[in-house]
C-alpha cells in the first residue's frame, strides 16, 4: 500500500493523512509558544478500515519532521506519539520535562479544545 498524502491543517490543529482524497487518519495538536516552541500532539486517530497500514506512524514521523523544519520540538501528550517516539529516538528527540509540563498546563487551561 502506498504512503498516504499528509497535509497540515494548522488552523484546525490537525495533521491529516489522506488516501484518494479521503481523510483516513489524523493527529490533533496545538502549538505551544512558551517556554519554547513546540508542536503538542494530543491524540491520534486512524479510521478502522485503515488500521494496521502504518498511517499513524507516518503521521507521527511527519509531525517530528514539521517541528524540525520550523525550528521547534514535539512535546507528545498523545500516548501513541509518545510510544512512537520511544521506538524511534533517532527521529524523535525527547522533549524537555519542563516543556511537557507547560503543554499539560496549556491543555488544562483550554479544556474544551480537545
Amino acid at each position: 500500500m502506498s504512503e498516504p498524502e499528509i497535509r497540515d491543517d494548522r488552523p484546525a490543529g490537525r495533521l491529516e493523512a489522506l488516501r484518494d482524497g479521503e481523510v483516513v487518519g489524523h493527529i490533533a495538536y496545538f502549538v505551544l509558544d512558551a517556554p519554547a516552541r513546540a508542536l503538542v500532539p494530543v491524540h491520534t486517530v486512524v479510521e478502522p478500515a485503515h488500521e494496521g497500514q502504518g498511517i499513524a506512524g507516518s503521521l507521527a514521523r511527519e509531525l517530528y519532521d514539521m517541528a524540525a523544519r520550523e525550528g521547534g520540538v514535539v512535546a507528545p501528550l498523545c500516548p501513541y506519539v509518545a510510544r512512537w517516539a520511544e521506538r524511534h529516538p533517532d527521529e524523535a528527540p525527547a522533549a524537555d520535562p519542563e516543556l511537557l509540563e507547560a503543554a499539560k498546563d496549556w491543555l488544562r487551561a483550554h479544556p474544551g479544545r480537545f
